[in-house]
């Protein structure tokens, strides 16, 4: 279970005000005391994490977070942290104490509606009081489900977890594909990845390895190669591969060792139709085409990583675009899960693959830039567009989609 990637696993956010028994909850809800319980409210100061399977959903992380209604200037701060948390999740718990809504759940229980995350009410402590009925008029009002717990006797705890796994977005329970509908059973496939500074020590990127596996659960017959030893693969194999998929980086070379008619395709897009709307990253390449002196262009990451002296996102990627456009652009990097406020001020977003975050989060993060008028693509779209190789590289996604 704590091998399962960050980005494959279900974020749960346990929200609510101060001493509602958030802590209490993920206890009950794991059967562990992982996280610390006390009469003190305001006692979980930042998001605390713990993974658990739920079964029949399999792998999740509940995050315990600071009370919404916590005061002064530190305790804004908390309460920054925790939206920042929603923005990351894929479901909501609010727990309320049984009484009266206050204005700062109130207030954040519309943030969270208005985001259309899935929300689950749990109405805490059910053993010493009972719920308001004007908060239970008011879930029925807003068709968000709820239920009575103790954290004590355990009461309602079952069917919290039960409720929780019918709330799953059903793209998180549907079992997804990343390649293997592009091919038959048997199929040869050759995977081009690149070892260079930015490659991990000993080890394969995410992407590489979860497509690896996605065509190995179709009985594929899998080729690995570096770029340097793609053609002699070519050669060596005796019938062409059904499908070529290479890391973005090295796609104009792929692209001229690869015959026309082999189907050939990045990882990064891949994971585009995987993890989001690629409809929407593919009307985001447009923006490319008209690119104008002083644009300002938002290079998003999912992940911190250790920059490398010739990061695909902070030097390739704005080398390649300013000599495509022979325009004066300038760029800024978000990495990890921050995510800017200001995005109308930017001409673009050039979003990664995703690989480390989930559907849900990815998707949010297209949908908030499509939602206010900012242009999204990926890494893999965006070089495959600059070195003149889009349209072959989106075909195989495309005959695909045609079929179905």
């Amino acid at each position: 279970m704590s091998s399962t990637p960050r980005g494959e696993r279900l974020i749960i956010a346990i929200i609510g005000k101060r001493n509602a028994g958030k802590s209490s909850l993920i206890n009950a809800l794991v059967g562990q005391e992982i996280a610390i319980v006390s009469e003190i409210p305001g006692t979980t100061t930042d998001p605390v994490d713990k993974h658990y399977e739920l079964l029949p959903l399999g792998p999740v992380t509940f995050y315990d977070t600071a009370g919404v209604d916590d005061t002064g200037e530190l305790g804004q701060k908390r309460v920054q942290a925790t939206q920042k948390i929603l923005y990351r999740a894929d479901i909501a718990i609010f727990v309320s104490d049984g009484r009266p809504f206050t204005k700062a759940e109130l207030t954040m229980m519309d943030k969270i509606i208005g985001m259309e995350l899935p929300i689950l009410v749990v109405f805490n402590k059910s053993d010493i009081i009972e719920a308001n009925p004007e908060n239970m008029d008011l879930c029925l009002k807003k068709s968000l489900p709820y239920v009575s717990v103790s954290c004590i006797t355990k009461d309602g705890i079952r069917e919290c977890k039960d409720k929780l796994i019918n709330l799953a977005p059903q793209v998180l329970k549907d079992n997804r594909i990343i390649a293997a509908d592009l091919v038959n059973p048997q199929s040869n496939i050759i995977l081009v990845t690149p070892i260079d500074s930015s490659a991990p020590k000993g080890r394969l990127i995410l992407p590489q390895v979860q497509t690896l596996r996605d065509l190995l659960d179709r009985n594929c017959v899998v080729t690995v190669v570096k770029e340097t030893e793609l053609k002699s693969a070519l050669e060596n194999i005796k019938e062409p591969p059904s499908l070529v998929i290479t890391d973005s980086q090295v796609i104009d070379m792929v692209a001229k060792i690869v015959p026309e008619e082999i189907p050939l395709t990045t990882f990064s897009i891949l994971f585009a139709r995987y993890k989001g709307e690629l409809d929407i990253l593919l009307e985001g390449i447009n923006r490319l085409k008209s690119l104008k002196d002083g644009d300002k262009i938002l290079i998003a990451e999912a992940c911190s990583h250790h920059i490398q002296k010739d990061d695909i996102g902070r030097v390739k990627i704005p080398n390649w675009m300013r000599s495509f456009s022979s325009k004066t652009l300038t760029f800024e990097v978000y990495a990890g899960h921050d995510f800017p406020d200001n995005l109308e001020e930017y001409a673009v977003c050039v979003h990664c693959g995703g690989c480390m975050i989930t559907s849900m989060e990815m998707n949010r993060r297209i949908m908030e830039c499509h939602r206010r008028g900012v242009p999204i693509t990926n890494y893999g779209l965006t070089i495959s567009y600059l070195k003149g190789v889009l349209d072959r590289t989106i075909q195989p996604l495309m005959k695909e989609k045609k079929e179905q």
